[in-house]
């Protein structure tokens, strides 16, 4: 038998990119929706966290009618030349990223919310600026709840299913990720494949549990002593 490593990659790079996307703009999101009193905080919050309870099927779908060349984003994408993102490796990132979003956003929110005013007053008063208080006094107290989203994030991409089936297809070396090769093994009876690929899966489902609470326990003991 010969393992097909390319899923593997693929899934890799496309988890790899996600969270890298998912960090640098879920930060900024969560930093609004922790401190703004905008009245429609709560509205846009639960928005984000929509794929928390939406079925994947769901949003792949709605994404596969954007993605499409009647559809709003597809529209658009073809009229800059770049063609439709349905079927190909970048519309599989944008559906990870907002599949994902929830899992990077909640976690920096609630570190961001847990830090409180204070920091930042104090920074305030030392004539520190927003921009250079937010990246070297809010942004180093978030590390716990960074380090988590960044972790929840990477995971949740490399275990997707609905989503990238629905915009992304079955294109080996394209859009062939893990969990959808595992699938194409369990449909040709490919048993020994699928249970070699779902058994690497548990195993780094596992190991990234474990690594996420011992980082949590490290980081509290790092507070306490701090």
């Amino acid at each position: 038998m010969t393992f097909d490593w390319a899923p593997v990659w693929l899934t890799l790079e496309l988890a790899s990119l996600t969270t890298l996307l998912l960090l640098l703009l879920g930060t900024p999101l969560a930093w609004w929706l922790a401190r703004t009193p905008c009245l429609c905080r709560e509205w846009i919050g639960a928005v984000v966290a929509l794929p928390l309870v939406l079925p994947p099927t769901v949003l792949g779908f709605y994404l596969l009618l954007m993605l499409s060349p009647n559809g709003p984003i597809g529209t658009a994408t073809t009229a800059l030349g770049l063609g439709t993102l349905a079927f190909t490796f970048p519309g599989l990132v944008l559906g990870s990223v907002l599949y994902s979003m929830p899992f990077v956003v909640q976690p920096v929110r609630n570190a961001f919310q847990a830090m409180g005013s204070r920091p930042m007053e104090v920074a305030a008063s030392l004539r520190a600026s927003p921009h250079r208080s937010f990246f070297t006094v809010a942004l180093p107290l978030a590390r716990p709840g960074l380090l988590t989203g960044a972790v929840l994030g990477f995971a949740h991409t490399v275990g997707e299913f609905g989503v990238v089936l629905m915009i992304g297809g079955n294109i080996p070396g394209e859009t062939k990720v893990l969990s959808v090769a595992i699938y194409d093994h369990v449909e040709s009876l490919e048993w020994t494949q699928a249970h070699w690929m779902a058994g690497g899966m548990l195993v780094f489902s596992f190991l990234v549990v474990s690594a996420m609470y011992r980082l949590e326990r490290q980081l509290e003991i790092h507070s306490r002593d701090a």
